[in-house]
């Protein structure tokens, strides 16, 4: 049950941090952080439970991550889903705190977005589908890749978690104007719950492109890290 509490608060700090960057200080008058920030914001959300919480649950913070630990035979078949739930129950939470915030200011209006992932005309530039899906896989392949590697026994030690965390804002400065960046299912699961609408009519890519670049992900390090006989 330790696990599970860490996953899921966790992952509360993640969409917290990093949605409620996107939603409460993006563009915020004069002072907005912008693209740059929100990207910086989800990576520093990584690092720091990382180092918080990694002793105790791995720190995945995302289905797709622990889906991705598993097929690269990381990570037991039997925590996988527990470990979802976890991480999923605590993205809603973060996104129940978040929509009670962003409520105490005057005009605000949780259909303009929240923070939530999208393509076609709820894409950020208007990206198609095809691209947003073919973002979200290559993104969340190349997330594990890095992962895999840094928690490799072989790699240096104790610097995973800025790779991890550098790793994730490097993907949300590249795909943001593109779906507003997932790769985890929980994230995107967190704050499309309170936007409704389309944003939950177009979760399943947001489920379905993650867990495969994850898989994929999973597959490319196994093939390349295999040590010479």
């Amino acid at each position: 049950m330790n696990k599970y509490g860490a996953e899921f608060f966790g992952t509360f700090w993640l969409v917290l941090g990093g949605c409620g960057s996107a939603v409460l200080a993006a563009a915020f008058p004069n002072v907005g952080i912008g693209l740059l920030g929100v990207s910086l914001a989800f990576g520093l959300t990584v690092v720091t439970m990382a180092y918080a919480i990694g002793h105790i649950s791995g720190c995945h913070l995302n289905p797709a991550v622990s889906i991705g630990l598993w097929a690269g035979g990381r990570f037991p078949a039997s925590q996988v889903i527990p470990y979802i739930i976890a991480q999923v129950l605590g993205a809603i939470a973060a996104g129940a705190v978040l929509f009670f915030i962003a409520g105490g200011k005057a005009g605000f209006d949780v259909t303009a977005g929240f923070a939530t992932n999208g393509f076609g005309e709820h894409s950020p530039g208007g990206y198609s589908m095809m691209a947003a899906l073919v973002t979200e896989v290559v993104m969340t392949m190349m997330f594990l890749i890095v992962i895999l590697g840094a928690t490799d026994k072989r790699a240096p030690q104790g610097f995973a978690p800025l790779a991890i965390g550098l790793a994730l804002t490097l993907i949300h400065l590249i795909s943001i104007p593109v779906t507003n960046t997932s790769v985890n299912p929980a994230r995107s699961t967190g704050v499309a719950v309170f936007q409704g609408g389309w944003a939950i009519s177009e979760l399943w890519l947001f489920w379905a492109a993650p867990i495969a670049g994850a898989i994929l992900g999973a597959i490319v390090y196994r093939m390349i890290s295999q040590e010479n006989s």
